[in-house]
This record gives C-alpha cells, sequence and structure tokens, in this order.
C-alpha cells in the first residue's frame, strides 16, 4: 500500500513538472514573441473597431456599410486564422516532448496498480483506467489515467490560470507598476462559478 502512495505522489508531481515544462514551452515559442503579441493586439484592436460598427449599424444601412463589416470580419478571421498558426508551433513542441516522456513514463509504470479508484468506471473509460493492468478488479488505476486526470486538471485549474494572470498583469503594468490589478482576478485562481 505504501508503495501505491509512493507512486501515486509520484505521478501527481510529474504531472506538475510536465504541466509546467508545457507552459513553459508555450511561453517561450509563443506569448514572449513579438509576432503574437503584435497579432493579439491587432486581434483586439478590430474586435472592439467591429463591435463599436455593429452597434452604431442600423437596419436601414446601406450596402456600402455592410460590405465594410463583412471586410473586417474577413480580416479578422484571417488575424485570428494567423494567430492560430503561432500558437500551432508550440503544440507540436509540446506533443513530441509528451510523447517522448509518456514512452519513458509508461515503461516504468508498466503493469503497476498505482491507486485505488473509490468508484468502478465505465466501461468505455475501463481500457484507459485498467490498461495494462491484471487482474478483473476494475477500480485498480493504470499510470496513465492517473497522469491524464492530473495532467488535465492541473493545467485548467492552476498553470494555465496564473500564467494568463502574469501575463495580463505585465501587460496592464505599462500603466503604472502597482496601481492598477484587473479587476476580474478572480477569475484566475478560483473556478469561475465561484466567484469572490
Amino acid at each position: 500500500m505504501s508503495t501505491m502512495f509512493a507512486d501515486t505522489l509520484l505521478i501527481v508531481f510529474i504531472s506538475v513538472c510536465t504541466a509546467l515544462l508545457a507552459e513553459g514551452i508555450t511561453w517561450v515559442l509563443v506569448y514572449r514573441t513579438d509576432k503574437y503579441k503584435r497579432l493579439k493586439a491587432e486581434v483586439e484592436k478590430q474586435s472592439k473597431k467591429l463591435e463599436k460598427k455593429k452597434e452604431t449599424i442600423t437596419e436601414s444601412a446601406g450596402r456600402q456599410q455592410k460590405k465594410k463589416i463583412e471586410r473586417q470580419e474577413e480580416k479578422l478571421k484571417n488575424n485570428n486564422r494567423d494567430l492560430s498558426m503561432v500558437r500551432m508551433k508550440s503544440m507540436f513542441a509540446i506533443g513530441f516532448c509528451f510523447t517522448a516522456l509518456m514512452g519513458m513514463f509508461n515503461s516504468i509504470f508498466d503493469g503497476r496498480v498505482v491507486a485505488k479508484l473509490p468508484f468502478t468506471p465505465l466501461s468505455y473509460i475501463q481500457g484507459l483506467s485498467h490498461r495494462n493492468l491484471l487482474g478483473e478488479d476494475y477500480t485498480d488505476c493504470s499510470f496513465i489515467f492517473l497522469y491524464i486526470l492530473c495532467t488535465m486538471s492541473i493545467r485548467q485549474i492552476a498553470l494555465q490560470r496564473m500564467v494568463r494572470f502574469v501575463h495580463n498583469f505585465t501587460n496592464n503594468a505599462s500603466v503604472s507598476q502597482f496601481s492598477r490589478i484587473p479587476s476580474n482576478i478572480h477569475r484566475y485562481f478560483f473556478l469561475s462559478s465561484y466567484p469572490i
């Protein structure tokens, strides 16, 4: 039982480290680049401009105004596509790193029960939760299932919110170093359904 607990803690630690690695790669390859910053600013500017134009347009607006709005929407769509392409580079790097790490960790934890689930998983998830384990006790948990659960929750709940907070805070720091903290700070550290 103590080795199972040690394995569980090790997998949580591995998940934290790989999530930090993924966010670090994303920051190096995407967030700090001038191209990303320029495209993001352009998308935000165009979105605001388009919203203002849509608010001022009336039902009886001419075809000319509608065509202008369509052109701006197309331009915004192109910039969003370019922004996605900039992010794609980091996704490929992260995918390559995780594939290599997964192979190594799978060989280390192959056939070992790393945790006991408090429930029996649904039948279509049992192939993942009981992967490479002997026996018919489907509450036994394999490495891959625990690793995926930990990584998803750590990246979504903690790291991405922290990275967004730091990124937004540094962008707002040009106004004043400490005078302005975002009013929606609770969104970065707490579940959005439970605001402060």
